[in-house]
């Protein structure tokens, strides 16, 4: 079977090409994605990928075009692509959500698929004022003051449409709830919280009480077992609705222990929305009230219809997953995609790419300690402004062909700037943190130049920015032949830096690729490039 995700790097995307990737009768994947993942990285490096974007701005016609191209010979498509956030940019949610899915479908029936598999959620349905677990008859009119779920109960309407003109098409819907994982906490807790919240108090359950709202109940499943319930539903060619939720329900009483050891405090409902909506106001957290009042009304969900129908069962409980999500809080956990990156600041105990050696890694009495410290030190220094520069190209330029491929290399030399780190601290070598500093201070210092333009970036930036980059890659791939000529005594595994050295001629190839489309544009009279005259 041939399976097409879209939306392929999030949350569910992750754990469904894990998924498939295990499955057999699983032949050939596709992930789909505005920002492609690391390639080179589990789980993404099973799947083929191509870049798309289902909300780009006037592309209707030439959007489904492209999708229908990608999707032809496929034998499910499966629609997972949706924003959580810029929170507050409501016609370029609506745009996503709404308009995305109807293109993905039309494409879908364009190119003759015969299975389209879309997530909708618990979000999609209309308030219930009990615990009373309602099955997938209850109505999908959504939650009028959550422009999440107003979203999800438009999806719904899309469907029905594609379900009524093509009854050739089998559509499933697959409503979930919560969906979590430790892979995903750090960008839970960037889409939802904000970096004012104290994540770090999570780890040791210092916060001194927990106020929830009165009453406030959820349901949860781990990102894993919705991935294996898509599984299910694409290898059987199910149509219609299905809930996927866990089998426990928790109240706010299980949420305070899974989170401070049981110290809570209930606040009235009007009373906690009300300090929401003031915070948010204030631009304080990221989460606007309609997320409470979701919470709050949304139907428990009755899952019997997976797990009778397809045989689905959750391995894990809805509190397994929320303590997964807590623990990843914590300390920052993530993957290697734009979506799931992890904190800037490495989990103790952990490398995002880890480093492979022989034996006990050290500086033999061979080498100057002193020389090469500095040396690796100046090395870390560099991949630190090399990859706020990455950071920040993949921004700028996200309307150009090359968005994917830029927000790749930012994946992949965020991994070799952990690799660093892990290196110096296996070493014993200080990593000079002024320096750090003054890297990246020096970085955006060099974002200030104006080329010529003082309220917009000019298109000659794109320009200089890639040769920057090109320098610094270049300087890299020195680095890694240094570390490659010395791998042996120092305990390395040779066969790492080959590969690294490998991966920076891929980088350098792509910006090389990406100066010809600057070089071409930059100074031409009226040629606009991309995103290149945004404010800023």
């Amino acid at each position: 079977m041939r399976v097409v995700v879209v939306g392929a790097t999030g949350n569910v995307g992750t754990a469904l090409l894990r998924a498939l990737h295990r499955e057999p009768r699983i032949t050939s994947l596709l992930g789909m994605a505005r920002r492609f993942p690391d390639r080179g990285a589990a789980p993404y490096r099973h799947a083929e990928w191509r870049p798309v974007d289902v909300a780009a701005e006037g592309a209707g016609e030439a959007m489904i075009a492209a999708l229908a191209e990608a999707f032809r010979g496929a034998d499910a498509v499966v629609h997972l692509a949706w924003l959580v956030q810029p929170n507050r940019e409501r016609d370029l949610l609506r745009r996503t959500h709404v308009d995305g899915t109807r293109r993905v479908a039309e494409a879908a029936v364009r190119a003759g698929v015969p299975h389209l598999v879309v997530a909708s959620s618990v979000g999609a349905y209309s308030p219930v004022g009990n615990n009373v677990p309602q099955d997938e008859d209850w109505p999908t009119d959504g939650i009028p003051t959550s422009h999440y779920s107003v979203d999800k109960a438009a999806q719904e309407r899309v469907l029905d449409e594609i379900e009524a003109a093509h009854p050739d098409i089998a559509v499933a819907r697959l409503r979930p709830a919560l969906t979590f994982q430790g892979d995903a906490a750090r960008s839970v807790a960037r889409y939802f919280l904000g970096p004012l919240v104290p994540l770090r108090l999570l780890r040791h359950g210092r916060l001194p009480v927990l106020p929830l709202p009165a009453g406030i109940r959820a349901q949860a499943v781990h990102a894993d077992d919705a991935a294996d319930a898509y599984r299910r539903v694409i290898l059987e060619r199910a149509r219609g609705a299905f809930n996927v939720a866990a089998d426990d329900l928790l109240l706010a009483r299980d949420l305070a222990r899974l989170v401070d050891h049981g110290r809570l405090v209930e606040v009235p409902p009007a009373a906690a929305r009300m300090a929401l909506a003031a915070a948010y106001d204030a631009r304080l957290i990221r989460t606007d009230p309609g997320w409470l009042d979701m919470a709050m009304t949304v139907p428990v969900l009755d899952s019997t219809r997976l797990r009778s129908e397809l045989g689905w069962v959750p391995r894990r409980t809805a509190a397994e997953a929320v303590a997964e999500l807590l623990r990843g809080m914590a300390i920052g956990q993530g993957m290697r995609s734009a979506t799931l990156r992890p904190a800037t600041t490495r989990p103790p105990g952990s490398s995002v790419l880890p480093l492979r050696h022989r034996g006990n890694v050290r500086i033999p009495e061979s080498l100057d300690r002193r020389l090469l410290g500095l040396y690796l030190s100046d090395h870390f220094t560099g991949a630190t402004a090399g990859l706020e520069r990455m950071e920040f190209m993949a921004g700028t330029y996200r309307d150009t062909p090359f968005h994917a491929e830029l927000a790749e290399a930012t994946e992949q030399l965020r991994a070799e700037r952990e690799l660093y780190r892990d290196l110096l601290d296996r070493l014993h070598v200080p990593r000079r943190p002024h320096r750090q500093a003054a890297a990246w201070i020096g970085e955006r210092a060099g974002r200030l130049k104006f080329n010529g333009r003082i309220t917009r970036r000019s298109p000659m930036s794109a320009a200089f920015d890639t040769e920057f980059m090109r320098a610094a890659v270049v300087a890299k791939v020195g680095g890694w032949r240094t570390l490659r000529r010395h791998a042996d005594e120092m305990g390395l595994d040779p066969r790492q830096l080959d590969e690294l050295i490998d991966r920076a001629h891929g980088q350098l190839d792509m910006l090389e690729r990406f100066h010809g489309y600057a070089r071409e544009r930059a100074f031409r009279n009226g040629q606009a490039l991309g995103s290149f005259d945004v404010e800023g």
